[in-house]
């Protein structure tokens, strides 16, 4: 499918509180060439949040009308600095990204999320990237090069 991408988008100083998701990066489970790269989340508060960090490579949505194929939508370069706060869920950090196209350049910069007063858990699969300052829950990314990344100039 021949779709464009989106790219260089800024979200910062932003609250959720009670939502079912927080900063979210969904791709369709089809066939693409299209990518998301290039994306900041900076400043930003979580006050019970169901899901406060995600990127989901296998959305579906509930009328499950869905092809049986991975999503094609190439996600890289996203940055998550100084989010805190607290989860819904005991698992606050999802990266379920597709064995064929692996999400890369994922950081985390100073991120402190708990569950029910203890440290949250992070979930990843197929997700690499570097970390910096706090990091809780612990970062559950494969490690990349730091060449391979490309840095926000603040």
């Amino acid at each position: 499918m021949q779709e464009e991408g989106v790219q260089n988008v800024t979200i910062k100083t932003s609250s959720f509180t009670g939502t079912e998701n927080g900063v979210r990066v969904k791709t369709w489970a089809r066939h693409s060439n299209g990518f998301v790269r290039n994306v900041l989340f900076q400043h930003v508060v979580m006050n019970n949040v169901e899901n406060p960090i995600i990127i989901d490579q296998n959305y579906c949505p509930s009328s499950g009308n869905c092809p049986k194929q991975g999503s094609g939508i190439k996600v890289s370069d996203i940055t998550y600095e100084d989010k805190h706060g607290t989860s819904a869920t005991e698992v606050a950090v999802k990266f379920h990204c597709r064995k064929t196209n692996p999400c890369n350049g994922i950081q985390l910069l100073d991120v402190k999320l708990s569950y029910k007063d203890h440290p949250a858990e992070a979930s990843c699969v197929n997700a690499g990237g570097l970390t910096s300052g706090l990091q809780q829950p612990t970062s559950c990314l494969t490690k990349q090069e730091e060449h391979s990344i490309s840095y926000y100039k603040y």
